[in-house]
């Protein structure tokens, strides 16, 4: 089945597209680049050398030979280089090699989802298998049969699992992993950027963990870490493994020629700077592509999206290509219909994807021309491994951001130079998070006891260990802390929450089998799963039909609707400690621990890409309080503005700002919120706080602290080439009566960053 690769033929189908050229704001292209390659290293044994030729590898690219010199002599690394550069050798080299030379030794590869763990095994034992070596590789998840998992435990050489696992499986029962333990060499991290924030936190305390165990069995391994394109990488995998990294970026892999173009659909309603919706324009241009015959992949945002988009492009090229031509692929496929597309698409009988972000990591799906993304991904490193799907084998390609009328998409689609030329996403992560700590120091005490003076990471312990006792989870003899209770710790503790007050999700869209299908913390629930919420999991959504706030469970059930919910916060907030602070010129910037007492009052329903508000509701729940962590920045003379003035050009700035935030720290918009006070009360006055939605702070505000002048100069930007004439939903929000608004916000923002 020929599939035509000719970029010309893809833009000539294109132009025939109405208003396509007209809507194209940027349009940047990427030369091709050469492979650099060197000799395969002359150790490597000749049953791996003859495994890789036959495979049509005859040299190494650079970073791989880099990779696999510097793990040899001992060294723990992190490769940050693009999609589909041959990343995983950087790994399965030395690994394989090592096991070759010392069959006792074993390795833990850790991927952060299944699909993911099942690809890396397929690639590996197809490796082994060539190499015609004796060693066996196991993945160890919640699939894995129980007469299997003795043989992963005894005989594994390689066993291939998540973190939760990990966590919640492997080392509170160490003793029966103890072949594992005893001789682990290498543990390996892929996909590192995605270890951030709440979730990074914890896995870096499991991390500490897995050292602690291993140092109890005699074994100290290195850690080979991969990660797509991000401001701090080293700094991250520093963080998360508190071992001395050594940092691989010169990507010696060759690509193809890759044109990306910033497509922004047309205006549709001018004052409120409206635009043609995002779904409907890349369906628009993939069906083009798709009827003749050019493979295609679209990502979309929900699974609500994708379904949409998948239906009408069936429905339209159907006849054309036939019934299994075009695909969905998202979290909840059965894992053999996911392989089944995946085949399709690297043989070419699978013509179109549409997709979640499930398709965004490094699974191979081999080769397409075109990729089309309905909405901006959220970050630069995911729009990368987005865009990293098309052009997979050197051939060019080509890439399509189709920007939505939210103020993020806005901002990105208007400063390309932003985009391609600068990454200031910094991934933050916070190990020493009180409320982390302890849940992982309760975990660590029932795996192995606690002794005094014993660190914990770079961790003191011995103040907490004192409180877990006084708690009666510890038993104190002599110096040694021991686990005395009879829960079980890991069980009840979730990576992905700071809380152990959480609300557990359970859904009943089948009353018959209802299941507990996640868990949030309480202060998060107030906004997400009150009554009548749209709640979204792996890409599906689902409405909140009760609450139960005292019982701590949400009931839920799976709907389909073009909305999203957005609750309003009644928010005060006191600054309890600074501790850190700069001042100039009547402009004071503060990082520092913070009290948040919020009420949660109403919620509006927002429809998607127009983000119009379509209806609204009363919450009735109680006040709580968060103890965390802000940056905030205060601000004398108000430009001779009334309080009202003042006040609604606060409300200006923080709806820009808590849109363009998020982009600096790499975090979900939900983590970060940004909270205008007229007078404030530590200081009394004007002054914008940007607060960790977690208790005990993750990183995130502290990082805006650092450079909350760039963060403020991006969102005058933003409001300065909003096309909208007084305010809009891309900009400072649509619930102005006052014209002058949009004006007043430039004016602020520029008289604070003048001085």
């Amino acid at each position: 089945m020929k599939i035509r690769k000719n970029l010309q033929d893809i833009l000539m189908e294109l132009n025939s597209v109405p208003d396509f050229k007209e809507n194209i704001v940027h349009w940047h292209t990427i030369e091709e680049k050469k492979a650099e390659t060197v000799d395969i290293p002359f150790d490597i044994h000749p049953n791996i050398v003859r495994a890789l030729q036959k495979r049509g590898i005859g040299t190494l690219y650079t970073h791989q030979q880099t990779a696999y010199d510097i793990v040899r002599k001992g060294h723990s690394i992190v490769a940050v280089t693009p999609t589909a550069s041959g990343k995983t050798l950087c790994y399965n080299l030395p690994v394989i090699q090592t096991i070759i030379e010392d069959e006792k030794a074993r390795a833990l590869y850790l991927f952060p989802t299944k699909a993911l763990a099942q690809d890396q095994k397929s690639e590996l034992n197809e490796l082994i298998e060539e190499a015609e070596v004796k060693i066996n590789s196991y993945t160890y998840d919640g699939d894995t049969p129980s007469n299997i998992r003795q043989k992963v435990r005894k005989a594994g050489h390689i066993v291939i699992t998540n973190p939760d696992m990990l966590h919640s499986a492997i080392l509170p029962h160490h003793t029966k992993w103890v072949s594992l333990f005893e001789n682990l060499k290498y543990v390996v991290i892929d996909e590192l950027h995605i270890y951030r924030g709440i979730f990074g936190s914890h896995v870096a305390n499991v991390l500490r963990r897995l050292r602690r165990i291993c140092h109890y069995y005699g074994s100290n391994p290195i850690f080979i870490c991969t990660s797509a394109t991000i401001a701090n990488p080293l700094e991250l995998s520093e963080q998360l493994t508190e071992q001395k990294m050594k940092l691989i970026v010169k990507n010696g892999a060759p690509s193809g020629r890759k044109h990306f173009l910033f497509y922004n659909p047309a205006i549709i309603n001018k004052p409120l700077n409206v635009r043609k919706s995002a779904t409907l324009e890349a369906r628009k241009l993939a069906s083009e592509l798709l009827k003749n015959k050019i493979q295609t992949i679209v990502f979309a945002r929900s699974r609500v999206r994708v379904e949409i988009l998948l239906s009408y492009l069936q429905e339209l090229v159907i006849h054309k290509l036939g019934p299994k031509a075009i695909r969905g692929y998202r979290g909840g496929y059965l894992p053999s219909e996911r392989r089944e597309i995946e085949k399709g698409l690297r043989n070419g009988t699978i013509y179109g994807v549409v997709s979640t972000n499930a398709l965004e990591l490094g699974v191979d799906i081999g080769q397409l021309e075109v990729c089309i993304m309905a909405g901006y991904p959220g970050t630069i490193a995911s729009s990368w491994q987005q865009a990293g799907r098309a052009g997979r084998r050197q051939h060019e390609s080509l890439v399509i951001l189709v920007a939505s009328s939210n103020p993020l998409d806005q901002y990105v689609i208007q400063h390309p130079d932003y985009f391609f030329n600068r990454n200031p996403e910094t991934a933050r992560i916070n190990p020493n998070n009180l409320i982390i700590l302890m849940d992982h120091l309760k975990c660590a005490s029932f795996e192995l006891p606690f002794t005094k003076g014993e660190t914990f990471g770079l961790a003191e312990t011995e103040e907490l260990l004192e409180y877990l006792s006084e708690e009666r989870l510890l038993y104190k003899n002599g110096d040694k802390w021991y686990w005395m209770n009879d829960a079980f710790p890991a069980h009840n503790i979730s990576l992905r929450s700071a809380s152990q007050a959480n609300v557990v999700i359970i859904d009943q869209s089948n009353v018959a089998h209802s299941r507990v299908i996640g868990e949030m913390d309480q202060f998060s629930a107030m906004t997400l799963l009150h009554e009548d919420a749209i709640y979204l999991h792996q890409g599906n959504q689902y409405q909140v039909d009760q609450l139960d706030w005292d019982g701590k469970k949400a009931y839920v059930k799976e709907v389909s609707v073009d909305y999203f919910t957005d609750a309003n916060l009644a928010v005060e907030l006191k600054v309890i400690e600074a501790d850190k602070m700069r001042q100039k010129q009547g402009i004071e910037i503060g990082f520092g621990d913070v009290s948040v007492t919020a009420m949660a009052t109403i919620f509006k329903k927002i429809k998607f890409e127009t983000h119009e508000n379509i209806g609204s509701g009363p919450i009735h729940l109680p006040e709580m309080e968060l103890h965390t962590n802000a940056a905030w920045i205060s601000f004398d003379g108000h430009l001779s503005f009334t309080e009202k003035r003042l006040e609604e050009c606060l409300l200006g700035m923080s709806h820009a700002l808590k849109h363009i935030a998020p982009l600096f720290v790499m975090c979900d918009p939900q983590d970060l919120h940004v909270v205008p006070q007229v007078k404030a009360i530590h200081n009394e006055k004007p002054t914008l706080f940007f607060y960790d939605r977690y208790p005990g702070g993750i990183g995130l505000s502290e990082k805006l602290f650092e450079g909350i002048e760039g963060v403020l100069l991006e969102a005058k930007s933003l409001v300065e080439n909003c096309h909208c004439q007084n305010g809009c939903p891309s900009c400072i929000g649509a619930d102005f009566l006052s014209d002058f608004v949009k004006n007043d916000t430039v004016k602020m923002l520029s008289h604070i960053l003048l001085h």
